[in-house]
């Protein structure tokens, strides 16, 4: 039998639950990294991703928008059920998540695999914490005269996203499933570098319950996405984790003029146990005061 030559793949984008290409027409080459992880030593072409336009983010946004109405009011139970589909789903594609993930971040295979088995968790997880969110961000409030005063909380509306370079699919997970369960959706700019892992999850997520606009996965220069998700009027929040500092200071006074909420850069142990800190990042409050007996 003669050798055949492989089916080499262009990606392409994740917005409004379809797969466009860049508006531009542009790709780049996207290359395994060493066993050593260090970023400037590349291995082996793997793929072409797409290179985001700033149209591309644009219409990432509008996708979002008109998705948020009916995913931040499904109820929570809902949302819960969605996000454990989806870890039911990369259940069955774990091997090949692993391989992208040891190819993205120089793991050895084992490693990779515990990454994956981390986000897949992760999912799981967050899952749980769908219809327990009100009892903890939410209050029944003392106050002096014949009212009940309730406090609730409620989505922020939409959320840009900047994946951790360091680690592309764990730290994305991390990063995505607190933010829509609680009833956001989100414009994703994917690590740079490693862009396979998030563009595969929009594959994932594209034949899950999850509806279209919910999560929009776009690769590319993250300096080059962030800019105008940052000065976006109809962007409501942005989270930095995959910029660097000076990247950081920018989109924090580009995001300032329509008073996004900012989640800034910190050092993130994305293995460790994630807490509810990003859980109640992207919530509002929402105070009613009602009359007592009526």
């Amino acid at each position: 039998m003669s050798d055949r030559l492989g089916v080499l793949k262009t990606y392409k984008l994740f917005v409004g639950g379809k797969f466009p290409r860049s508006e531009s027409g542009r790709v780049y080459e996207v290359t395994a990294a060493t066993s050593s992880g260090d970023a400037a030593g590349r291995g082996a072409w793997l793929a072409n991703a797409p290179l985001s336009s700033r149209k591309d983010a644009r219409d990432a946004v509008v996708a979002a928008r008109k998705a948020f109405g009916g995913w931040s009011g499904a109820t929570a139970y809902n949302r819960g059920q969605i996000l454990y589909r989806i870890a039911e789903m990369l259940e069955g594609r774990r091997g090949q998540f692993a391989a992208e993930v040891a190819d993205a971040e120089g793991l050895s295979a084992a490693e990779a695999a515990a990454q994956v088995d981390a986000a897949i968790d992760r999912w799981v997880w967050y899952a749980g914490w769908s219809d327990k969110v009100a009892q903890i961000a939410g209050s029944a409030n003392p106050v002096a005269g014949p009212f009940f005063n309730l406090s609730t909380p409620e989505p922020t509306g939409v959320v840009a996203v900047l994946a951790p370079q360091e680690s592309s699919f764990l730290g994305l997970v991390s990063m995505i499933a607190p933010a829509i369960v609680t009833g956001n959706t989100v414009v994703v700019a994917a690590a740079e570098r490693a862009p396979l892992p998030a563009l595969s999850l929009g594959e994932v997520l594209a034949t899950s319950d999850l509806p279209g606009g919910v999560v929009n996965v776009l690769s590319g220069r993250t300096a080059e996405i962030a800019a105008p998700l940052a000065a976006h009027q109809d962007v409501n929040a942005i989270d930095l984790a995959g910029a660097d500092a000076a990247l950081a200071k920018d989109l924090e006074t580009a995001a300032a003029d329509n008073l996004k909420r900012v989640l800034r850069p910190s050092a993130t142990d994305w293995t460790a146990d994630p807490g509810t800190d990003r859980l109640l990042a992207f919530l509002e409050t929402k105070t009613v005061w009602h009359p007592i007996g009526i």
